[in-house]
């Protein structure tokens, strides 16, 4: 997509592929967006507008200036809005060339669980992440540790990799945990950010890129089972590791 022209608070949009293009046209003061069904690649934004808008509303509104180019992928052939829906699971299969995202309403059993959590001390200045593994004969083993970061989402991420590392063997894995960030992350938003050289829909360098990068590559052929629990709600092995984790933290002098 490129800004290429703007009037009375409308930005005219092109988007492109290798072989179609269309011009859409939205407002972002008042999220007013027109798409012109009758063109091809318009009646495929149509179909997709949930995903288009997304891109459009997420984007900052100083962000708009004519010029701007980003480059964006649609999932084809899902229920995008159930990516929001938090009482399911969303599956990332990376054991193929291109991984396959999609949302499930079905637990699979016997799967390796990973609960994980991370925790920051503003006083401090540290980070804290534990990442409690419960294998398929439903016995525990935890590993943890401290990072002088000062990140609170970044920790999140962290806990997953360091327990993604002690399930090198493991083909399918269900990990459990209470950060968007660290789901939306590797589902969603990483493959744009790949296209547009790590850089977010506003333009900016994406932080902690090599973090991302070790995130993606860990999971490399793996079936992953993403399961979002509400932190702090009872929820019994969200709760050790968030306890574990502030504990953590009250030890370092």
């Amino acid at each position: 997509m490129e800004i290429i022209h703007s009037e009375d608070g409308f930005f005219d949009i092109l988007i492109s592929d290798d072989k179609m293009q269309t011009i859409i046209k939205f407002n972002p003061e008042e999220k007013f967006l027109v798409i012109n069904p009758k063109e091809k690649l318009g009646s495929i934004l149509k179909e997709n507008e949930y995903q288009l808008r997304k891109i459009l509303h997420n984007k900052r509104k100083n962000t708009y200036f004519i010029g701007f180019k980003l480059k964006f992928i649609l999932n084809k052939n899902i229920d995008a809005i159930g990516f929001n829906d938090l009482t399911k699971l969303i599956v990332y299969d990376n054991r193929t060339t291109v991984p396959d995202i999609f949302v499930t309403e079905k637990y699979e059993h016997n799967f390796t669980t990973l609960f994980t959590d991370g925790s920051y001390s503003e006083k401090k200045k540290i980070c804290s992440y534990v990442a409690l593994i419960k294998n398929e004969q439903k016995k525990y083993n935890i590993t943890f540790g401290i990072k002088n970061i000062q990140n609170s989402s970044l920790i999140e991420m962290i806990a997953v990799i360091e327990g993604l590392k002690r399930l090198s063997n493991k083909e399918k894995i269900r990990i459990v945990t209470d950060s968007r960030y660290v789901i939306k992350g590797l589902t969603e938003w990483i493959y744009n950010w790949q296209l547009n050289d790590w850089h977010t829909a506003q333009g900016k360098k994406v932080k902690n890129i090599h973090y991302w990068i070790e995130y993606q590559k860990i999971t490399k052929n793996k079936y992953i089972e993403f399961e979002w629990v509400k932190g702090h709600h009872f929820h019994y092995e969200n709760t050790v590791c968030d306890r574990y984790a502030k504990e953590l933290i009250n030890r370092c002098l």
